[in-house]
């Protein structure tokens, strides 16, 4: 199947960010479905007082407010969409996160059993509405006006994320940095990322992927599948107090450690940041092994001694060919392997997703500690959650797959790890590496759904439904 791209029938929060500093989630479940398809139905228009959905389509002037909706497998069967057709949708979206649990390392704290309301009982999350604005009364006039009068559908709960710091997350790293660039959709010529760019079928369903002759399966009818795209959305809790407390461990354990100077050159302080000792520079040497890069951004790839480079880089221009000094095990690497070269050779850049994200919870102060559940809203968006997600959390976040010098071990950041188990290396300049060992597990799952993001065409089809 081929089709020609049509920016107006493509929900606008799969290829571009908005760029928006507040995000809220509504999380919906059908109660009335006649009522919800006419919902449906207005909301691709904005009639009858309905919020108008964002598209790709270009605008001049950014709209004050975006407005955005996903679909569950058991929203599409809330909406009387057929059994027939529901079978052709992937196993894995059928079946929902909660039991894919064991794949996506959502074990222990992170299991489906203690996720919170509304995530406890995921048959019932339907539709997850999306609003992005600058200001809470923004959100505030946007969820009002969408759920106004008999709008079909029950609110089960929301969740509220802000850029509170200029794209900086609650772990101290500047964030969003790199997308994936489609050549369909950006001016190649002017890209500085070296990154191959991305085929349309990358998060489009309808569209060539990375690989030569293969489409992803369009679920049918083609006007329920064609130009959607599939959403991991992930309610992340970080632990800041804990993370901040191992890179103290660490550094502490470093100074000790008989390959230190080649590390950290006694003196080469000043060059990690202004007045630190040498302990404070050795946790930021750990905190950007971790990832990949410093917390400010700069890479690790381009500056691997400091994060001020002289002259400056560009943080997106940079690869892991030849003898990279950013850690085979580090989470950007991890996630993202570029051109370096891993044991799935074919695999490089078939895991590519759009990736959003917002803060959740006020920023972390140390010196006034509390008790705040703070973290991450997540989006994991691509044409396939088996072959992009799934994968990429399974073989390279929680197993190591790519490279044998990281096989058994967990991404640092994001990975379930378990300090009895636990280890990363960071690699010296030599050759040699200095293993740390009794990570902890920084980042939770406090919820998620599997979702789907129909195209205008395909919310218009749903609309329609009269069985």
């Amino acid at each position: 199947m081929s089709a020609v791209f049509k920016p107006a029938d493509v929900q606008g929060n799969i290829l571009r960010g908005y760029r928006k500093p507040r995000v809220r989630y509504l999380i919906l479940e059908v109660a009335d479905r006649a009522a919800a398809r006419r919902w449906l139905a207005a909301c691709t228009s904005g009639r009858d007082g309905v919020p108008q959905i964002t598209t790709e389509e270009p605008w001049t002037t950014m709209p004050v407010t975006c407005f955005n909706i996903a679909l569950t497998w058991e929203g599409l069967r809330a909406l009387g969409a057929s059994q027939p057709s529901l079978d052709t949708f992937p196993t894995e979206f059928g079946e929902g996160m909660g039991k894919r649990a064991v794949k996506l390392g959502d074990v222990g704290a992170s299991a489906p059993e203690n996720w919170p309301a509304p995530f406890d009982e995921p048959k019932r999350i339907h539709l997850i509405a999306t609003i992005y604005a600058d200001e809470i009364v923004q959100l505030e006039a946007v969820q009002q006006q969408a759920l106004a009068g008999n709008s079909g559908f029950n609110l089960l709960g929301k969740r509220d994320g802000f850029n509170f710091n200029d794209n900086y997350v609650h772990f101290g790293y500047h964030d969003n940095i790199s997308q994936p660039k489609f050549a369909e959709i950006h001016d190649v010529e002017s890209l500085s990322d070296a990154q191959p760019v991305a085929p349309l079928g990358t998060v489009l369903l309808g569209y060539e992927t990375n690989f030569e002759g293969l489409l992803f399966k369009v679920p049918e009818p083609a006007p329920l599948g064609l130009n959607g795209s599939f959403n991991a959305f992930r309610v992340l809790q970080q632990d800041v107090a804990g993370f901040e407390a191992y890179l103290t461990t660490a550094a502490t354990d470093l100074l000790a450690d008989p390959k230190v100077d080649e590390l950290l050159p006694p003196g080469a302080e000043a060059k990690i940041g202004e007045g630190l000792s040498r302990h404070a520079a050795l946790r930021e040497v750990v905190a950007a092994s971790f990832c990949g890069r410093w917390r400010n951004g700069v890479p690790l790839a381009l500056s691997p001694d400091t994060p001020h480079p002289s002259p400056e880089v560009d943080p997106t221009d940079f690869d892991f060919v030849g003898d990279s000094r950013c850690p085979y095990g580090a989470h950007i690497r991890r996630s993202n392997p570029r051109g370096g070269q891993i044991v799935q050779r074919v695999a490089n850049n078939s895991r590519r997703l759009v990736r959003r994200g917002m803060p959740y919870g006020p920023a972390y102060d140390p010196a006034r500690p509390d008790g705040e559940e703070r973290g991450l809203l997540g989006n994991f968006i691509g044409a396939n959650l088996g072959a992009q997600f799934e994968a990429m959390s399974c073989d390279w976040t929680n197993l190591g797959l790519q490279d044998p010098r990281v096989t058994g071990s967990n991404d640092p950041l994001i990975g379930a790890n378990d300090p009895a188990t636990s280890w990363f290396d960071i690699p010296l300049k030599s050759g040699a590496t200095i293993r740390l060992r009794g990570l902890p597990r920084f980042v939770q799952t406090r919820g998620g759904a599997y979702t789907f993001l129909p195209s205008l065409a395909a919310i218009r089809y749903l609309g329609a439904l009269t069985n």
